[in-house]
């Protein structure tokens, strides 16, 4: 399977404006931006005690033998084979999602097996609508809508007719997978109700490049948490030290702090350099002026589909009922302004001021095939975040970034979403063990993703680590931030070849897409002196506390 988030690869992105404005692509769009539960393997190893998926991170073990770890790595891939081979069995077989009436090129990031969800307009009709993304078409479901006959959806068709996927999260997992098996058999090549039907045809696809995309969904609320290991612990040895990296409670909980929902945008959304309050130098006041360490944050996100009640905790056990699809995510920085107001309340401004996502959401039933074993967890989690479902995906994710000038975008970072440390199943469970009550809608980021090799650095700050490297670009380009105009672009893909038992299976490539932003320059307020503009280079030891 390709590109689950846009074509062959999701990919979220945008350029730098002075003081202002990038602008974002989240899953690869073409266009402008402005039934039962999954049947998961029983008796497989909970979280183990050694090392994980992150190898060659300190402290990780604890002296255990290598072949106890062996085994328990062998029995939770077992559970990963198992989930799929189950997903296999419950889902669309290979004969039916493998071909589309509708023409899908081999390198899209839409084939019949993706599916993703969007919401789109079109400049003839400006009425926001949702639709699903097959080859380089966009099947609009407020048209079909009728045709919606099973037992959950015949119900609710008016959900189809929404300006956003809210109500349609909120209808839960039996309807998710009653859709999506419905639309893997009206697009496929022997179904003729909709292949037929010249007329409906006309009315129900529109071409990606004249479609404007938005945001997939009203987002109510919106946390970010700090879930990769590596990361944690490259910004502790940073700022506290190699023997302090963690803090104590990391390894207990899954981190994270509430984020400003108003201010995530969809892919090809400006995003402006931050003004704000700095300290560049200890010893004198702070400054008001443009962010001058401005960074990306390679990451992904879950949408949340039916909420729980005030005051009723989510059990681990049935977690996964909740999780809709997922989107890449860039969660701007802007280092120098978190630095000086991290204490004692964490992000603010530093992060408020844009967050971009995908356009598409690709659901969770498209990326089963992805599966692997959780990370080995040590010390064991509380019971209450214990699980043994699998529920890591193998996502292969990139940053590529595009100064002014550049003939074309260099690669700075290549990572892995399993590289978390805290499944999207702790993540949401602890969300709500306190009686937090989520809704339909609400968006959980994953955090910045950081793998163990510098390459794999999911951020700039630990890729010119806090700025005292100079990241090669080629061509004599170097960056240790973002400059004004540059073009970030992060791309996601999943792939099975190293664990499918058949590559005949419709699942080969999943892609995931974001967006593309540039950074636009900063826009002072009247009134307020314009502050002196952001470097064309940085000077090198500048960072930030937190994450």
């Amino acid at each position: 399977m390709r590109s689950p988030w846009g074509k062959s690869r999701g990919v979220v992105g945008g350029r730098v404006k002075p003081r202002g404005g990038a602008r974002g692509v989240a899953g690869r769009s073409r266009g402008r931006t402005s039934g039962a539960g999954p049947a998961w393997s029983r008796g497989v190893a909970g979280p183990g005690r050694g090392a994980g998926p992150q190898g060659g991170v300190a402290g990780r073990g604890r002296g255990r033998g290598a072949g106890d770890a062996a085994r328990r790595s062998a029995v939770a891939a077992r559970g990963a084979r198992s989930c799929l081979a189950q997903w296999r069995a419950a889902g669309p077989c290979s004969s039916l999602a493998s071909m589309s009436f509708v023409a899908v090129a081999e390198d899209s990031d839409f084939p019949i097996h993706n599916l993703p969800y969007g919401v789109f307009s079109t400049p003839g009709n400006p009425r926001q609508r949702i639709g699903v993304a097959i080859g380089d078409q966009i099947l609009d479901l407020s048209v079909i809508k009728h045709l919606f006959t099973g037992p959950i959806l015949s119900k609710h068709q008016d959900v189809f007719n929404q300006p956003a996927l809210n109500s349609f999260m909120g209808l839960g997992q039996a309807a998710w997978k009653e859709a999506r098996a419905f639309l893997q058999n009206l697009l496929s090549a022997s179904h003729a109700r909709l292949r037929d039907d010249t007329e409906l045809r006309r009315r129900a696809f529109t071409d990606q490049a004249s479609a404007v995309m938005h945001l997939p969904a009203i987002i109510g609320d919106y946390t970010d948490f700090y879930s990769s290991r590596q990361h944690a612990t490259n910004v502790g040895i940073m700022f506290r030290g190699k023997e302090n990296a963690l803090m104590p409670n990391w390894l207990h909980l899954p981190v994270g702090y509430h984020g400003r929902a108003s201010s995530v945008v969809v892919s090809g959304t400006p995003i402006r350099r931050p003004m704000g309050q700095m300290s560049p130098d200890d010893s004198k006041p702070p400054v008001y002026g443009a962010c001058k360490l401005l960074d990306m944050e390679l990451e992904m996100a879950f949408f949340v589909g039916p909420g729980n009640k005030f005051g009723e905790p989510i059990p681990i056990s049935r977690a996964h009922e909740h999780i809709f699809g997922m989107v890449l995510m860039n969660d701007w920085s802007a280092r120098d302004i978190q630095k000086w107001e991290y204490v004692p309340l964490g992000p603010f401004l530093g992060k408020s001021f844009g967050t971009t996502i995908s356009p598409w959401v690709v659901p969770m039933d498209a990326l089963m095939p992805f599966v692997v074993p959780n990370p080995e967890q040590d010390p064991k989690p509380l019971p209450y975040l214990r699980h043994s479902q699998p529920y890591t995906f193998d996502i292969n994710l990139s940053v590529t970034l595009k100064g002014e000038g550049m003939s074309q975008a260099a690669t700075i970072c290549k990572s892995n979403f399993k590289y978390m440390y805290w499944t999207m199943l702790q993540q949401l469970t602890h969300h709500t063990v306190n009686g937090c009550n989520l809704r339909p809608g609400d968006l959980l980021a994953s955090g910045t993703i950081s793998g163990p090799e510098p390459e794999s650095f999911g951020s700039m700050l630990e890729l010119s680590w806090r700025g005292t490297k100079a990241i090669e670009l080629g061509n004599g380009q170097t960056r240790r931030f973002l400059l004004d105009g540059d073009e970030v672009v992060i791309t996601g893909e999943g792939s099975q070849a190293s664990r499918a038992p058949s590559r005949s299976f419709c699942y080969d490539r999943v892609a995931l897409r974001a967006g593309r932003e540039a950074i636009c320059p900063a826009r002072p307020r009247a009134g307020i002196p314009r502050p002196v503009s952001a470097p064309r280079d940085l000077p090198p030891g500048l960072g930030h506390q937190g994450l």
